[in-house]
């Protein structure tokens, strides 16, 4: 049986999954790598960690689940989050780790970018809000704080490029990751020179773009006999998480949008058009020529339910907590909505959309003698779908949405859409697809294979499971809070900067 391997290098895990050519999932494998905070506001990954899961996962899910039951590979498709700079030399091998989207150690030299005549051109070009996680600030910081590093650096890549690369030995990026990086040109497709200007950078020291379908690629031959698989089988350069995580939910059309809740979140809809924002809220980026992903991300989603429970709840702290959430969630089922008036801001990691302040801390408020730890837990779930739906707010003035498609391991679970539905006042759908990234990698291989003739017919295919009325009396109690959650955040602006230089 023919079937697609896709390949998604998220935050702190690859998940490698095969599809059948009917969409069916036939193997699924994960494998887990740190994410490394050497210091506040740093966020790293060692390239080597990441390089050799990948491998070591792929290898165990060829030799287990695929090589056994006679499939035969048509093609492997690659997706990855967005925002990594990793800095090579001349013969590709890391200078460093690769600073990863979470991470706003450029957050002074974002601000410098702002300020710039020029900066409304480079966010309407690049569709990249100017802001620490863009590369375009990551590589000004590393040429502003590390001149021997940004002189000895060849080209400024991407993880998922650095992985390609170990695949192929060939420096190339997908037009969805160019389009993520504040570099690149999404009405022309190409590097941006203004963006080129500011770095310091020629186009020759950023890999080749091309499409999300390019097939140019060809796995090294030492590498292909150690998979054990043809050196001919077809490489799918792919896309970006955010993008195949819309495609994979199934959302494609107008009213519709998707909210993922994995380690980060965001809010995205897919279309034919670019959203205008005069205050830079919103990114664009590139799916394919003719369509946009466009919407808000958050730094701060699973990464939160992380952090309070290896710090609050006696959970240790383990590579693979996805494993271990859903026992978290139970309990909060034990809370009311609203958890008794206790608020939380999120902000452990800074923020993204919609604020865009990389010194947001987080804080609990209205603490009183009755909150038992049950009401921190559920308040900090019901914290981060605020901020959520504090993007979808603001997207709603651009894009009628009038369904919700969850996309993410904890957005997914039962609690989570509930709350999502009853904050936002809409319905809720959660697919039957587990691994939604992966999902939309494999459409891509299927329209490859020529099963869809494009992504319109594909995102077609996508089967719902668990549809979520939000409940009137719940809705009104979100509503009442999220005010304060909104009015806390911004007169706490000054505040956060204060407390950020003491910390």
């Amino acid at each position: 049986m023919d079937c697609i391997i896709t390949i998604d290098i998220n935050t702190s895990a690859v998940k490698i999954a095969a599809y059948d050519l009917a969409g069916k999932l036939v193997a699924f494998r994960k494998g887990s790598f740190s994410i490394l905070y050497p210091q506040p506001d740093h966020s790293e990954q060692d390239p080597e960690q990441v390089f050799i899961t990948v491998l070591f996962v792929l290898k165990d899910l060829i030799r287990e689940q695929i090589l056994p039951l006679n499939h035969k590979i048509v093609s492997i498709v690659f997706s990855a989050s967005m925002h990594s700079v990793l800095p090579v030399d001349s013969k590709g091998n890391p200078l460093g780790n690769a600073i990863i989207w979470a991470d706003n150690r450029a957050k002074n030299e974002a601000d410098m970018i702002k300020k710039l005549i020029n900066a409304d051109s480079i966010y309407e070009n690049t569709g990249t809000p100017i802001h620490a996680m863009s590369p375009l600030a990551k590589i000004s910081w590393i040429k502003n704080t590390q001149p021997e590093r940004f002189k000895k650096t060849s080209k400024f890549i991407s993880i998922k490029e650095y992985v390609i690369y170990q695949f192929t030995n060939q420096h190339v990026i997908d037009n969805s990751m160019a389009s993520a990086t504040g570099l690149f040109n999404i009405k022309e497709k190409k590097w941006e020179q203004q963006s080129m200007d500011i770095s310091g950078l020629k186009t020759s020291q950023f890999s080749d773009y091309a499409s999300i379908f390019n097939t140019d690629l060809k796995l090294k031959p030492g590498l292909a006999r150690s998979l054990e698989i043809p050196k001919n089988t077809r490489i799918i350069l792919g896309s970006t998480d955010g993008c195949l995580a819309t495609l994979g939910s199934g959302v494609f059309g107008e009213g519709q949008a998707t909210i993922s809740i994995s380690h980060s979140g965001a809010v995205r809809v897919a279309g034919k058009k670019v959203i205008k924002d005069k205050e830079h809220r919103f990114f664009n980026y590139i799916l394919d020529q003719e369509t946009y992903i466009s919407g808000g991300p958050t730094n701060n989603a699973g990464v939160v339910l992380e952090w309070f429970a290896s710090n609050f709840r006696n959970h240790p702290i383990i590579l693979d907590f996805e494993d271990a959430v859903e026992d978290l969630f139970k309990e909060a089922t034990l809370v009311k909505s609203g958890s008794n008036g206790l608020l939380f801001l999120p902000y452990l990691l800074g923020e993204r959309a919609p604020i865009w302040n990389s010194n947001a801390r987080g804080c609990y408020f209205g603490i009183n003698i009755k909150h038992q730890p049950k009401h921190f837990l559920r308040a900090t779930i019901e914290g981060i779908i605020f901020e959520i739906y504090s993007i979808g707010k603001i997207l709603e003035k651009y894009r009628k949405i009038d369904k919700l498609y969850l996309t993410g391991k904890y957005a997914s679970l039962p609690i989570c859409a509930g709350i999502i539905s009853d904050v936002f006042g809409k319905k809720v759908v959660v697919s039957n697809e587990a691994e939604n990234v992966n999902k939309g990698a494999a459409l891509l291989g299927m329209i490859d294979a020529g099963v869809f003739k494009n992504l319109e017919e594909a995102a077609k295919s996508i089967a719902m499971k668990n549809i979520f009325e939000p409940v009137s009396e719940n809705n009104e109690t979100y509503q009442k809070l999220f005010e304060i959650f909104q009015r806390l955040t911004h007169k706490l602006s000054e505040e956060f900067e204060m407390i950020e230089k003491l910390q």
